[in-house]
């Protein structure tokens, strides 16, 4: 395999959706609402975003690996679960992918003081905490996902902080609006780490990464999976009925059946591995196709 295409795979930039969409989404508010756009300061947010997000993907490998999580895992699923598999492999030493994981957050710490010059500390306050929380993660001392708080910690960053900080660059201002069109952004990308890890369950386990579903078993979390997943929809419902939302927004309910569909997978195949695959696909269309038709809203609404 040559250096570039190793170099993709450990990356994982096809999930970058995940954050960005969040960047279009508060990009797109502001726009809306004020008809400011800023391109070099979009392109800056943009940029480190989704260096935060690259950066948290590389170390929540290495730290996978130091934990030996990776090595005890099993029933991953590429690409959903179970990392690059890089390391395990021989393809990367443990140094190349710390080495790399350092360059990425430390590039985006670049990003995010070009960006402080100009929009204020803020920016400096809420990419710190992205940082921290997606090195934190997996890594020591904090561990947050081996306290159950990984999803929550995930959706807010992904979701809200990018949302807010988007419009904040845009606008200076944080606004109540933000907050909610951020909010199924939010619960939809934590439903994804959730949905993900109950291929790495057993791994999970005998690491020390006390995930949600490893504290709850397969069962019970595929009931709360499928509640979470639909519930991410009742912040478009309640903000467009009372009018903190554009009717528009309401386009996203098009994603909706998807997220159904991967609820009842999740019911009948949480012990299958291989079978619950779809439901993991499934989350992450549910994500990204409601990110794209909040943006797309926001977008007509102007």
């Amino acid at each position: 395999m040559g250096k570039i295409p190793i170099l993709l795979r450990e990356l994982r930039a096809e999930f970058l959706p995940a954050s960005v969409m969040s960047v279009f989404l508060g990009t797109a508010i502001a726009y809306m609402r004020t008809g400011a756009f800023d391109g070099p300061a979009f392109a800056l947010t943009l940029a480190g975003v989704a260096l935060i997000h690259l950066g948290t993907n590389v170390s929540n490998d290495y730290f996978d690996h130091r934990s030996g999580n990776d090595e005890f895992n099993t029933q991953f699923v590429r690409p959903f679960t179970g990392g690059s598999r890089l390391i395990q492999e021989g393809l990367l030493s443990p140094r190349a992918v710390l080495t790399l994981a350092i360059v990425l957050l430390s590039l985006a710490v670049a990003a995010g003081v070009a960006l402080a010059a100009t929009r204020g500390p803020l920016v400096i306050v809420l990419g710190a905490i992205g940082i921290a929380s997606g090195l934190f993660y997996v890594a020591p001392p904090l561990r947050l996902a081996s306290r159950g708080l990984g999803e929550i910690f995930i959706g807010i960053n992904f979701g809200v902080l990018c949302v807010l900080g988007a419009h904040y660059v845009q606008t200076r201002t944080v606004t109540w609006e933000c907050l909610v069109a951020s909010l199924p952004l939010a619960v939809l990308i934590a439903a994804v780490v959730f949905i993900n890890e109950f291929q790495d369950m057993e791994a999970d386990a005998r690491a020390g990464k006390r995930t949600l579903v490893v504290r709850l078993g397969r069962r019970k979390a595929s009931r709360i999976y499928g509640f979470v997943a639909t519930a991410a929809f009742v912040p478009v419902v309640a903000g467009a009925a009372s009018g903190l939302l554009p009717l528009h927004t309401l386009v996203s309910l098009a994603a909706l059946p998807a997220a159904l569909r991967a609820g009842s997978i999740a019911r009948r195949r949480y012990d299958s591995p291989k079978e619950l695959a779809p439901a993991n696909a499934l989350t992450i269309v549910t994500h990204t196709l409601a990110g794209a038709l909040l943006v797309a809203a926001y977008l007509v609404a102007r």
